[in-house]
């Protein structure tokens, strides 16, 4: 029965159709209650019991058989290790098309016909379930592997039509369009489809831009980000397009994220425009060192609404883009990857100014990650009420290492230094002097007294 060939309304249709179904399995429960068609099912359920006990027992064995095989490819294991899992159903088929062989060859086919149906649902499923394998998301995975198993029982039970005209008339009118349930599954799979096509050239076409060292790495995630969007934008459009929906009907729905973009959804696309400024304006990119208010660490990936920071204590920040572009933001590693780094120390008055500064010098130019083509210097910055105050610069090359733990190497290999040479590090003095007729000096006169 088509919809469009007959005026009944939706509701009858779908009533006469369940008639029409449960008639269909009223007739095939009478059938499986003959004597033969009782048999074949006796012998399927027999088969998977067989099928049942031998993998039981192959399993083991295979699994210890895997162990011993140190040498073959991953890509090798892996097949046995999915083939080790599916060993029942692979041993059911197996069986199942044996019987059923058998079962031809020595009686007439109406005897096997039910064997046979079931040999090939249980292949068409052993296959499914060993190609959607090759799906790496698992939601993804489970749905092609549910939608296809349902596909091929109804193809293989000739059930189609009756699943497609239920379907049909499963329909919301909407002015003029008429949208069914049929369409909408079309446009499910049609759409999924070209995702997952448009899903490995946007995974090929990444790797290939990210091996390409002629593009910045601001501009390779540009590049990536960009492709992306267009494959996956054109896969969805063009999968509605080619089912039949009008896509001028998406006018109203562009209308309402324009108002939702007005009301409510301002800092989502104020994010995503800086992150767009940030990739073409290649301020910041991924691996630079930079200083945002107190947190201080190197840009791991760059989003279309966050920037992932990672801290030397293993913290991974997301500031959001329109930071990044408001704020004051150090970035260490900009334009080079070189950064000076200062620290303070002071020595005795009776300790030597120009040993001190030489003595600093080669502490810090033995210390590990200090650049010798860039020399440390030391510098006497000023007389302090205990100590002759100095600052001491170095540079280094690798802001990514740490800057404490560089400043500490460097605080010891002083501390070391001046002990080795006799330079001492005051601590604050202070000098207290009771003047005669002040009134702790009458104090402790009278407690003498």
């Amino acid at each position: 029965m088509n919809p469009e060939e007959t005026d009944l309304p939706p509701l009858e249709q779908l009533q006469e159709i369940a008639l029409m179904l449960l008639a269909r399995g009223e007739v095939f429960l009478n059938g499986l209650m003959r004597p033969w068609n009782a048999y074949q099912l006796v012998m399927a359920l027999a088969v998977f019991l067989v099928a049942w006990g031998l993998a039981a027992v192959l399993r083991p064995r295979l699994h210890d058989w895997m162990r011993t095989r140190e040498g073959w490819p991953k890509w090798r294991l892996r097949v046995l290790l999915i083939l080790r899992r599916r060993l029942r159903m692979v041993l059911f088929v197996i069986l199942i098309w044996i019987l059923a062989w058998i079962m031809q060859a020595i009686t007439w086919p109406s005897r096997s016909y039910l064997l046979v149906i079931i040999a090939n649902l249980a292949t068409a499923w052993l296959f499914i379930a060993f190609a959607t394998r090759l799906i790496g998301n698992p939601l993804l995975r489970s749905v092609v592997r549910y939608g296809a198993w349902i596909w091929v029982t109804l193809h293989i039970l000739n059930l189609t039509s009756e699943a497609r005209n239920v379907l049909e008339n499963m329909a919301v009118n909407i002015g003029e369009t008429r949208l069914t349930m049929w369409l909408a599954v079309q446009a499910a799979v049609t759409v999924a489809v070209l995702i997952i096509g448009a899903r490995f050239l946007a995974t090929t076409s990444s790797a290939r831009i990210r091996r390409n060292d002629d593009i910045s790495p601001s501009m390779q995630v540009l590049a990536i980000k960009f492709l992306q969007v267009f494959l996956y934008g054109a896969a969805f459009f063009v999968g509605l397009r080619l089912v039949g929906v009008d896509l001028t009907g998406l006018a109203v729905l562009s209308g309402a994220i324009g108002v939702g973009l007005g009301f409510g959804l301002q800092k989502v696309v104020s994010n995503l425009v800086s992150g767009i400024i940030i990739l073409l304006d290649k301020s910041i990119k991924p691996g630079d060192v930079i200083s945002l208010g107190e947190t201080f660490g190197w840009i791991n990936s760059l989003g279309a609404r966050y920037v992932s920071i990672t801290t030397r204590d293993g913290k991974e920040y997301l500031i959001p883009n329109e930071d990044l572009i408001t704020g004051q933001v150090v970035n260490w590693s900009h334009s080079n990857d070189f950064v000076r780094l200062d620290i303070y120390f002071g020595t005795a008055y009776g300790d030597d100014p120009h040993k001190v500064r030489k003595i600093a010098i080669e502490a810090a130019a033995g210390t590990a990650r200090v650049l010798k083509d860039r020399p440390p210097v030391c510098h006497i910055v000023g007389f302090g009420d205990s100590s002759v105050d100095y600052i001491l610069r170095f540079w280094i090359r690798d802001p990514t290492g740490g800057l404490t733990n560089i400043r500490g190497n460097v605080y010891l290999a002083l501390w070391d230094a001046f002990q080795a040479n006799d330079i001492s590090i005051p601590f604050p003095q202070r000098e207290v002097k009771v003047l005669e007729g002040s009134q702790m000096e009458t104090t402790r006169s009278a407690a003498l007294d």
